[in-house]
């Protein structure tokens, strides 16, 4: 692993909107030392999430999914930073929250699989994909490994 600067998509999901844990969560990641590339509140639309969740369309959870993720607004941000996918992931903690290590997001808010809090994009690839989803290109303020240490 290097130093090298990269974006990832963080949805925080409707429980966490509802629950007024974004403030907090936010400030969790902005404490790690991620930078704040681009941030909205928006009500996802089926067929957003539809394009979202698209490796899962047929799996049998499928429909709870998409309903549970336009159930009510969301927080969508990318996030910056050296190793910024990974250490994302590890900020959220286990998918599943009973697995979830307190400390992590997950494990300090979440209890129940169907409402985890959040979600963070699994890789490079993935991130600049799901960020399209929720972002116009000049929504999102590209930043520079030099911005970042400054």
């Amino acid at each position: 692993m290097s130093d090298h600067i990269e974006s990832t998509l963080v949805l925080l999901k409707p429980d966490a909107v509802q629950r007024k844990l974004c403030g907090e969560i936010i400030q969790r990641f902005e404490r790690k030392g991620l930078l704040i590339s681009a941030l909205k509140l928006l009500q996802l639309t089926p067929e957003m999430a539809g394009r979202h969740y698209v490796e899962h369309v047929g799996k049998p959870f499928y429909p709870s999914l998409i309903e549970f993720i336009t159930s009510g607004p969301i927080v969508a941000m990318v996030l910056t930073g050296p190793n910024a996918v990974k250490i994302v992931r590890t900020m959220m903690g286990a998918t599943n929250p009973v697995d979830a290590l307190p400390g992590t997001i997950r494990g300090d808010y979440a209890m129940l699989m169907s409402c985890n809090i959040v979600h963070g994009s699994d890789s490079v690839v993935s991130a600049a994909r799901e960020t399209a989803i929720y972002f116009s290109e000049q929504e999102v303020v590209q930043r520079s490994l030099e911005e970042y240490y400054e």
